[in-house]
C-alpha cells in the first residue's frame, strides 16, 4: 500500500463502519418496522427520525458526505483491484472479489433508491407520511422488486464482509483463529440484516400498504 493511499483507505474503511454501518443497521430496523408494526409502525419510525433536531445537518455530515466519499473512493479501489478468483479460488479471495462487486452494485442501488424516495419527497411528489404507500407503488413493478432484492443482498454482504475487513485492517482481529471466528460472526450479521430488509420488502408489497397507496391516489385525484 503506497503512502499516498494509506490515509484515504483508512478513512474509507472507518466510514464504512462508523457512521455508515450504524446507519445501515438503523435503516434495516426502520424498514423492518413495516413488517413488524405494519403501516403505523413504519410511519412512526420514519416520523421519529425526521423530527430529530437539525436532522438535515445530521444527515449531511453523518450520512450523505460519508456515502459520497466511501462510494466514490470505493469505485476507485474496485477499479484498481486485481481479482484473483480464477487463479486462487480460496474463500477469502472470493470474498475480496465479491466485496468489490457488491460495492459497485450497492453504490448504484443507493443512488437509485435515494432518487426514488428522498428526492421524490424533496420534489414534492410524495411526503414522509406517504412514504409507505410510495414504496408499495414502487413494488407494483416486478422489475423494481428484483432490483431491490439484488440491492439489499449486495448491500448487506458489502457491509458484513467490510466489517470483517475493518476488524483485520485495524488490528482488532489478529491471527487466523480470531479472523475465522469474526468471519463466521460477520456472515451471521449478513444473513440477519439481509433477512430484515427482505421481510420489509414483503411488507411493502402487502395489502395494508396497498390500501394506503390506493387512499393516497384517491386523495390526489380528489
Amino acid at each position: 500500500m503506497s503512502g499516498n493511499s494509506y490515509l484515504p483507505r483508512k478513512l474509507h474503511s472507518l466510514l464504512g463502519v462508523i457512521p455508515l454501518g450504524l446507519f445501515f443497521i438503523e435503516h434495516a430496523l426502520t424498514n423492518y418496522s413495516a413488517f413488524e408494526g405494519g403501516l403505523e409502525g413504519f410511519n412512526r419510525s420514519v416520523n421519529f427520525l425526521h423530527q430529530l433536531p437539525l436532522v438535515f445537518f445530521l444527515e449531511l455530515i453523518l450520512i450523505w458526505l460519508p456515502i459520497l466519499f466511501h462510494g466514490v473512493y470505493g469505485l476507485y479501489i474496485a477499479y484498481q483491484s486485481n481479482l484473483n478468483t480464477g487463479r486462487f479460488q480460496y474463500g477469502r479471495n472470493w470474498a475480496f472479489a465479491l466485496q468489490r462487486i457488491s460495492g459497485v452494485i450497492t453504490f448504484i442501488f443507493v443512488i437509485w433508491h435515494v432518487w426514488e424516495t428522498r428526492i421524490q419527497v424533496a420534489l414534492g411528489n410524495t411526503t414522509y407520511e406517504e412514504l409507505g404507500a410510495h414504496m408499495h407503488e414502487i413494488f407494483t413493478n416486478p422489475a423494481y422488486i428484483v432490483i431491490y432484492v439484488i440491492g439489499v443482498i449486495a448491500a448487506s454482504f458489502h457491509f458484513a464482509n467490510g466489517l470483517w475487513a475493518f476488524l483485520v485492517s485495524w488490528g482488532i482481529t489478529i491471527g487466523p483463529r480470531a479472523q475465522r471466528v469474526s468471519s463466521n460472526i460477520c456472515m451471521g450479521i449478513f444473513v440477519i440484516v439481509a433477512v430484515l430488509f427482505l421481510l420489509s420488502l414483503v411488507a411493502f408489497s402487502g395489502d395494508e400498504f396497498a390500501s394506503a397507496a390506493a387512499a393516497a391516489g384517491s386523495a390526489s385525484i380528489g
